[in-house]
């Protein structure tokens, strides 16, 4: 199965990152996890650069989530600790960039998708856009710490929980109301509406950028509570494997609350 890549290209001061694995709706591998880390650390040691992009190909999604395939190699509870731990460091890097980062999502923008769009500093959705972290539908797994927390600040705790235990998909609108996007435009204008902000952003203090975003970033990680038994708890549970093998199959599955 293709594992899908992660590109980089650069305009400029701009640099564009583009999760390019269409034909799954860029759902992430471990392998394109990776290639963001390796891009992330290139990014943070160019400091001829101003402004990144991050974008998903082919104009349905943005990022629909992880790749489910690589759950199959799952055997307990410590596998799915890793496995977060392992996102998160990439999500982290990302976050900690020292120039804005710009998120544009056209289409879907789902679980692992709408981690690392919350991980930019703005965010553009075409009218297509929607939101969604359908676990509690799909997979039966969870969020990790930091997640729950990205969810909360960018969308309050009573949205948050909309998207988690409904399972409900927020339209670009909402998304926008409740300030996760900075705008809406149609599809086709979605380009030129980039360029006006990256070219912004890359006419302002860089200096001055780097510090509020890292103080803002400290500002909501400042709680740092550890969630790892409730994540060893979920990906441990019996609905988790029943979950997995039910989303492959196509079928819904029918939980235990074991």
């Amino acid at each position: 199965m293709d594992q899908g890549a992660v590109r980089l290209t650069r305009t400029g001061r701009v640099a564009h990152i583009v999760f390019d694995r269409p034909e799954a709706r860029n759902a992430m591998s471990a392998a394109m996890y990776e290639e963001l880390g390796r891009i992330c650390a290139a990014l943070r040691a160019d400091e001829t650069l101003r402004v990144a992009t991050l974008r998903g190909a082919g104009g349905k999604a943005f990022v629909a989530g992880g790749d489910i395939h690589e759950f199959q190699a799952f055997a307990s509870g410590e596998d799915g600790v890793a496995y977060e731990a392992r996102i998160e460091a990439v999500l982290a890097a990302l976050e900690a960039l020292p120039v804005p980062t710009v998120a544009v999502i056209d289409g879907w923008c789902v679980g692992g998708g709408l981690a690392i769009a919350a991980c930019c500093d703005l965010r553009i959705g075409a009218s297509t856009a929607r939101f969604a972290v359908p676990v509690a539908r799909t997979l039966g797994n969870c969020l990790s710490m930091q997640d729950h927390a990205r969810l909360v600040a960018h969308f309050g705790v009573a949205r948050t929980k909309r998207l988690l235990l409904l399972a409900e998909a927020i339209p670009a609108g909402e998304a926008r109301d409740a300030g996760f996007l900075l705008d809406v435009v149609e599809p086709d204008d979605l380009d030129v509406r980039i360029a006006a902000i990256t070219d912004r952003l890359a006419a302002h203090a860089p200096i001055t950028m780097r510090v509020s975003k890292e103080a803002i970033r400290r500002l909501v990680a400042a709680a740092g509570i550890d969630g790892d038994d409730l994540i060893r708890g979920c990906y441990g549970s019996r609905d988790f494997g029943i979950g997995v093998e039910a989303f492959l199959a196509k079928r819904p599955a029918e939980w235990t609350g074991r």
